[in-house]
Order: structure tokens, then sequence, then C-alpha cells
């Protein structure tokens, strides 16, 4: 029995260039639309033109979502709006190899803000997306830098302070 290596990680590039969802996610929208019943004339063309439209946009600032035809709607959330980043996946999902990103901001809402599905590579977009959050760089390999300028500078800043408290510690107790 072979045992299956991790694939490796998604470069930067990589991320920037997924544009659309996989064509898994159309079969999974017809095998849904199926066990929708009598429900099915509604169901399909709406998840069907809703695939054909789905269109995703990674950059620097953030990530983009659009979909629609007759109702046009567009998510756009910078980096610094993301709050929370999960994985979800069904049973269906899971067999085309698929899972929903959902991305959650501070807003009112409960549910996600912006929900990315039909990708294969999920957990490669998760984690780029989670390092982008955080405020790290992330290097042409996809991999985000251990500490950032402002980071570094904020540790240099509490190590200083950390200093200055022991000194005064110990100029109060050399008096007392």
């Amino acid at each position: 029995m072979e045992s299956e290596s991790p694939s490796p990680a998604l470069s930067q590039a990589e991320i920037f260039q997924i544009e659309r969802p996989a064509p898994s996610l159309l079969k999974l929208y017809i095998l849904r639309s199926f066990l929708s019943g009598p429900l099915i004339v509604i169901v399909l063309p709406l998840l069907y033109f809703r695939y054909q439209t789905l269109r995703y946009s990674f950059d620097e600032e953030g990530v983009s979502m659009k979909w629609g035809i007759l109702f046009r709607r567009e998510i756009n959330l910078t980096f610094a709006r993301i709050q929370d980043i999960h994985l979800s996946s069904g049973v269906l999902q899971r067999w085309f190899g698929l899972a929903d990103i959902q991305v959650q901001t501070a807003s009112g809402s409960a549910g996600a803000e912006m929900t990315i599905e039909g990708l294969y590579e999920f957990e490669d977009v998760r984690n780029y997306l989670y390092a982008r959050m955080r405020g790290h760089d992330v290097d042409g390999d996809g991999v985000a830098d251990d500490v950032s300028g402002s980071e570094a500078e904020a540790i240099a800043l509490l190590q200083e302070i950390r200093d200055e408290l022991r000194q005064t510690r110990e100029a109060v107790q050399s008096h007392v």
C-alpha cells in the first residue's frame, strides 16, 4: 500500500492565479439539485448560473468574490478586516475533494461574511489567508515570515520596557 506524500504548498503567485472554482463544484451543485426533489426546476438553474458567474480574486490587499447575472453580488475583504477563518465540508464535498472556506469579519452578522467554495487547494488558501490576516509577509513560496518588521519593533520595545522596570525595581529595593 502506497502512502500519499503531502502536496507542496501553493506559492503566493499560484494563489493569485485562482479565479474560478473547480469543475467538481458544478457536479456537486447538480447532485444537490437532484436531492432537492421537485424543486430541481428552480434550484438547478440558480446553482448553474452561480457556478458559471462565480469569480475569485486574491491580491496583496485582500480577497474578493463576485457572482450573479440578474442580481450581481460582490464581496471585497481586506486582510485587516478578517477576524477568523473556518474550513467546513460535508460528506458530498469530501467525496468531490472540496471544502468551504468561511471568512468571518467583525460585522454584526453571526455567519461568515464570505464563503469561498469549490477549491481543491482549500488548505493552502486558508493558510495563506491566516498568514496575511495576522500581518505576516508571505514570500514567493507562500510561506509566511516568522516575524514582520512591526512585530520585531514591538518585541524590542517590550524588552526595553522590561529592562527599565527591572532597573526601577532594583533602585526602589536598594533605597528601602
